[in-house]
């Protein structure tokens, strides 16, 4: 039964009026992979550098004179309660695809879902006023947009951006040898999980979002460097289901060392509380049969867990690995080095150690 609207002397709880939660709420692999099966397959331009092949984060068009622009969309159900927050992750997270090919964003549009006989404008106002503040804070405009009445609430953007071509980042270009290194720790649909259920603890309540709207402008610096082979942000399917589309793309296996796999700490004591998101168990679904030596619980979760605005994933040659961490570092980002690229591999696997 649909939600009544708020009692105006109440707070809006905006992750009340959803199912699911940011990223959470993406259609899980297995099942994404039936919906875009096609007769017609990929029209033929050779001008597009990227398209939907390997899963990337955003489509290329080469403009030519070495530049190409990059097109993206991102949106989804809040996974805040604050209308202002919901609006600056959901653009912060949107504009991360952009960076995930290395690339500079140009200009942003907003899609906007709103149950407009449930929850008031003013809010809507707000959220679209925090993706406003979010893009301002990349450097470029929200210029536009569409919106439609929808049963629950939906944020995010369109976005345009530019890289140069030498610079370009995939998702599938890793090599036999590449250290992994990821700019976040995981832990976000954890937390989220905790919020919806009105357990999470007052004093947890800004961790998740302060990770969300931190900004994956890194990856345009990354795009510079030689040494970096792949690129990707970790969103919806989960550390597993992200880093198996890079092992996919190069035809590759990767091993992950758990020690050294940065968690929010606070999310490991939610887990333990059983604060598991709906969304874990649809990746894990799609992904046991590739992972081995992820047998407990913890693990599963961990891999598996959906992350809304993660941090970027990075297949770097070994012996640039200091000048990549060294880069990212400068930008007070962290970097933890988490595994290694093997192989080659026919059906490539996660084995995690």
């Amino acid at each position: 039964m649909p939600l009544p609207p708020p009692p105006s002397s109440e707070p809006v709880r905006l992750t009340q009026y959803s199912h699911g939660a940011g990223c959470g709420c993406k259609i899980a692999p297995a099942v994404l992979e039936t919906i875009l099966q096609s007769d017609l397959g990929t029209f033929p331009d050779p001008r597009l550098l990227v398209g939907y092949g390997t899963r990337d984060d955003a489509a290329v068009y080469d403009i030519g004179n070495g530049r190409a622009l990059i097109s993206t969309t991102d949106f989804f159900s809040p996974i805040v309660d604050d209308a202002f927050d919901f609006g600056r992750i959901a653009a912060t997270n949107a504009l991360s695809d952009v960076y995930a090919m290395g690339g500079t964003p140009l200009l942003a549009v907003a899609i906007l879902g709103w149950p407009v006989e449930k929850l008031p404008a003013e809010l809507a106002a707000r959220v679209i006023e925090g993706g406003r503040a979010a893009c301002h804070a990349a450097g470029i405009a929200l210029a536009g947009g569409h919106s439609i009445d929808a049963p629950e609430p939906f944020f995010g953007l369109a976005v345009t951006g530019e890289v140069k071509v030498e610079h370009l980042k995939r998702n599938d270009g890793a090599k036999e040898g590449d250290v992994l290194v990821l700019t976040k720790p995981i832990g976000v649909g954890i937390l989220a999980t905790a919020q919806k259920r009105g357990v999470l603890m007052p004093e947890h309540a800004t961790i998740g979002r302060d990770l969300m709207c931190r900004s994956n402008r890194i990856g345009s610096l990354l795009g510079t460097q030689r040494g970096v082979h792949a690129l990707t942000d970790v969103t919806g399917f989960g550390l597993g289901g992200h880093l198996l589309e890079l092992c996919q793309g190069a035809g590759l296996n990767a091993i992950v060392n758990m020690d050294q796999l940065p968690v929010i700490p606070e999310a490991r004591t939610y887990l333990q509380k059983g604060c598991y998101p709906d969304g874990s168990f649809r990746n894990w679904k799609s992904l046991n049969t590739r992972i081995s030596g992820a047998s407990d619980m913890e693990r599963m979760m961990l891999l598996s867990d959906p992350q809304t605005s993660g941090g970027l994933l990075v297949a770097v040659a070994p012996g640039e690995l200091k000048n990549v961490l060294e880069l990212i570092q400068k930008e007070n980002l962290e970097a933890a080095v988490i595994g290694t690229m093997t192989g080659p591999a026919e059906a490539p696997t996660i084995t995690v150690v």
